[in-house]
């Protein structure tokens, strides 16, 4: 399954993606995390997976190098250097990353965080990269792209996507997602509040009546505790589930394929 990970920025997507990235890894002979922000150590002080931070030396490994890399750490968090590893630098090593990936012979899940980094729209989209997205599946590969930046990914990332989870946009702008989803995009706004009779049952919030779309949760002091988001997929599976439930043992620090199941919610 290819599944597409997406909502603005400070609604809990990186928390989220990581209870997906706990609860499915055990299912997976390996399991490998492009981690552009530093997101994901959390999953290595739980023991999920082990640790390499890409620097200058790593961005000079061939495909070939990254191959013995990633059978020798078959469950592994590649953290980008913020501080030697440039963006554009870092696209080059995602895409012989994704090349060495590509020629691994097992089910694997691969999570891309700020894909629309890595498959920018307004590039050409690498090769190795598009190959990922469009035949990792039949090799036994699972994918997560994860971004905040709907309408700056290269769209066949999102169209090869069978499922998605959604969060919320301010103005409900989903980008090319809105082409996949059969319910109101406006649901995903959470300043707006659409008529209950027209949405589906199942995407009603739970606990009350209005507003109806997605929405934050904060405590007393006001920080945020959960958020609301919509899982949807090709086979008309579609949901409402909230974070405030999700139970991960790891900690999350930060800004034809196997299916991948969703995390335990309470």
């Amino acid at each position: 399954m290819n599944l597409a990970f997406v909502a603005q920025s400070g609604w809990g997507k990186g928390f989220h993606a990581q209870s997906w990235m706990e609860s499915n890894a055990k299912d997976y002979d390996a399991l490998a995390v492009l981690d552009y922000c530093a997101e994901y150590r959390g999953l290595v002080k739980a023991g999920v997976a082990d640790h390499l931070i890409v620097g200058p030396v790593e961005a000079q490994w061939s495909v070939q190098d990254w191959m013995a890399v990633l059978r020798a750490n078959p469950y592994v968090v590649l953290e980008r250097h913020k501080a030697k590893i440039g963006t554009d630098r870092w696209r080059e090593i995602a895409t012989r990353i994704a090349s060495a990936l590509r020629r691994l012979d097992r089910d694997q899940l691969v999570v891309v965080d700020e894909a629309h980094f890595v498959a920018p729209q307004r590039e050409k989209l690498p090769k190795p990269i598009k190959e990922l997205a469009t035949t990792g599946r039949g090799a036994g590969t699972s994918t997560m792209w994860v971004t905040q930046r709907t309408a700056e990914i290269d769209k066949t990332i999102l169209t090869q996507c069978q499922a998605r989870m959604v969060g919320g946009f301010d103005g409900g702008e989903i980008g090319p997602l809105s082409t996949s989803i059969e319910y109101p995009a406006e649901l995903h706004d959470p300043r707006a509040d659409p008529a209950p009779s027209t949405l589906p049952e199942e995407l009603l919030p739970s606990g009350r009546e209005r507003p109806t779309s997605l929405q934050k949760h904060k405590n007393d002091e006001g920080q945020t505790v959960g958020s609301e988001w919509i899982y949807s997929d090709d086979d008309g599976n579609r949901r409402r589930v909230d974070t405030g439930g999700v139970k991960m043992s790891s900690t999350h620090y930060g800004s034809e394929g196997n299916d991948l199941n969703p995390p335990e919610y309470a």
